[in-house]
């Protein structure tokens, strides 16, 4: 469920509300992408679930866990989620030193060729992770 907005950024000197991201936390690129996340953002601005987590179905029963072994979501103060390719301009304009960014996912063509790339390397994700971290789990 989403709600198909295009993220605006935060009002000068207000900051979004903490939000949820949800990623499958068995796959090493899924991993190392939230632990880059982690690494940028301030402690406050996101609480970090495996779908694979028991917690998931208890805290966010509308989402299933087979939609989010597809594509991560992020669920914002508000309850709206976002998924995928949706919800990488929300997540980085949660993190300070990528703003401008987010800019870039409303250019012109950019909701179609983010769609189409995050669904190709999504499904794809499982070989990308055998090829960047060989020997680990996927």
């Amino acid at each position: 469920m989403t709600n198909g907005r295009d993220p605006l950024p935060p009002e000068r000197g207000k900051e979004p509300g903490k939000a949820f991201l949800i990623f499958d936390g068995e796959c090493s690129v899924c991993r190392n992408a939230v632990e880059w996340i982690r690494a940028r953002a301030a402690p406050e601005t996101f609480e970090y679930l495996s779908c694979h987590s028991e917690d998931l179905p208890r805290r966010f029963p509308h989402i299933e866990k087979s939609a989010c072994l597809t594509a991560m979501h992020l669920v914002l103060q508000d309850g709206s989620v976002l998924a995928g390719e949706q919800a990488v301009p929300e997540i980085l304009l949660r993190l300070r030193r990528f703003r401008w960014a987010a800019a870039l996912f409303r250019l012109p063509f950019a909701r179609g060729i983010s769609r189409a790339f995050y669904r190709r390397f999504a499904a794809r994700r499982h070989d990308i992770s055998r090829l960047l971290f060989p020997g680990g789990k996927q």
